[in-house]
């Protein structure tokens, strides 16, 4: 008999705001040491005010974790301290290693009209941390959605599913920076009242943000804008209620290791951030060690 994650516990995206003030919706990492391991945070942004957005992610720096911008409406440029240029667009996506260190920039290319999306924090165990920065992007003509044999669509950003007879495998697979934590990422798309089921690795964590219309998950209402956490065993199983609904699936390996985290540092010990803070202020964050 199969096993199904149940919905263990909800956390409400709440309303915040980040970078030069763009506002957004936080669930995970909402509070401090509000973290689902491997993920540190995940945020939502969507708004047709300019002013929500048009003051965008000036230069800063990071130092321990992955990042996943994932482009739903609208434009943005990143540029960092490497000379990597990337022009986001809809239904693109940006795979960002800070490793060691980065210094870079996210600014809209719009002066109006929608913006909207997702931001992903993954963490990077102890021996990969220090590892130098690297970056990609994958335009949305890279990534395809795939018709579900029960209704809807997947589209298999990271990790593998099961459409059908087929095993689709993401356009981000698992390199040796990333093999520690085999991250899944799905955008699914359901019609009302259709379902999606799938296979995740037992032991992983998982989790659902629904972020049109509202889910259940294994029968328990998941409402829109909150990340539904998973229990840690069995298949995921997802049903639309009265309305289309569209969601994000997130899944990984834990790393079972100690998170300190300052603003945008995040390592294993105070030491460690410490010493980021001092390289970031002597101007060696982001040198080869």
């Amino acid at each position: 008999m199969t096993t199904i994650r149940q919905l263990q516990r909800v956390i409400q995206a709440a309303p915040t705001s980040d970078g030069a003030g763009v506002k957004l919706y936080r669930s995970i990492g909402k509070e401090r040491g509000l973290y689902l391991d491997p993920f540190l945070m995940l945020d939502e942004f969507g708004s047709e005010n300019p002013g929500d957005y048009i003051a965008g992610f000036p230069a800063h720096p990071h130092r321990g974790f992955e990042t996943v911008t994932y482009m739903l409406d609208g434009r943005m440029q990143h540029r960092d301290h490497l000379g990597n240029v990337g022009d986001l667009g809809p239904g693109s996506v940006q795979w960002m290693t800070a490793g060691r260190g980065v210094i870079h920039s996210e600014m809209p290319l719009q002066e109006n009209g929608r913006m909207r999306g997702f931001q992903l924090w993954l963490n990077l165990p102890a021996k990969e941390k220090m590892q130098p920065a690297a970056w990609r992007d994958i335009p949305a003509d890279e990534m395809v959605l795939h018709d579900l044999p029960d209704g809807g669509q997947i589209k298999v950003i990271a990790g593998s599913a099961r459409v059908g007879d087929r095993l689709v495998d993401g356009v981000i697979n698992p390199s040796s920076a990333r093999l520690s934590t085999d991250p899944v990422f799905w955008d699914v798309h359901l019609p009302a009242g259709a379902s999606f089921s799938q296979s995740i690795n037992d032991g992983y964590t998982a989790l659902v943000y629904s972020y049109e219309g509202s889910v259940s998950v294994d029968g328990r209402p998941l409402p829109k804008r909150a990340a539904g956490v998973l229990t840690n065993a069995g298949d995921l199983q997802v049903s639309a209620g009265y309305e289309p609904a569209r969601f994000i699936v997130l899944a990984g390996r834990p790393i079972e290791e100690p998170v300190v985290q300052y603003g945008p540092f995040v390592m294993n010990t105070r030491e460690q951030i410490e010493q980021a803070m001092q390289d970031y202020r002597d101007g060696v964050l982001t040198a080869a060690a």
